[in-house]
């Protein structure tokens, strides 16, 4: 029960004690920025492997697929941290290093995803 209560951070603001509680809650407080580049890291992770599988089912190919990956995931990392969360994008470096963060791995986790999906579902 003590995980989900609210505890002191050393500058004396108030934060949960879960980062994935402060994850799934709007406009929570980052005191530790690392914490808030871990959760966009392996959010963008999850959204790589969900969008594989879709992308996969429906069949979706060619570069279509991967110009569609590339908007739903930047589209909905950037939505995350300007409108849900409203952190100050300078404290990070800036939007462009938000949303870079993970991408590359979230793309190759999609990309197997997508690939073994569809070639297991659509082989001709």
């Amino acid at each position: 029960m003590s995980r989900l209560k609210s505890d002191k951070v050393g500058n004396g603001s108030k934060c949960n004690s879960s980062v994935w509680l402060r994850a799934i809650s709007a406009n929570a407080e980052w005191p530790d920025k690392e914490e808030f580049l871990d959760v966009i890291y392996w959010s963008r992770q999850v959204i790589g492997i969900i969008v594989g599988i879709a992308w996969g089912l429906i069949p979706l190919k060619g570069f279509l697929g991967l110009l569609l990956f590339v908007l739903v995931n930047t589209g909905i990392t950037y939505l995350y941290f300007s409108s849900y969360q409203q952190v100050d994008e300078e404290e990070f470096g800036g939007a462009w290093e938000l949303t870079k963060e993970g991408f590359m791995t979230s793309f190759a986790g999609f990309l197997v995803t997508w690939i073994i999906i569809y070639s297991g579902l659509h082989f001709e």
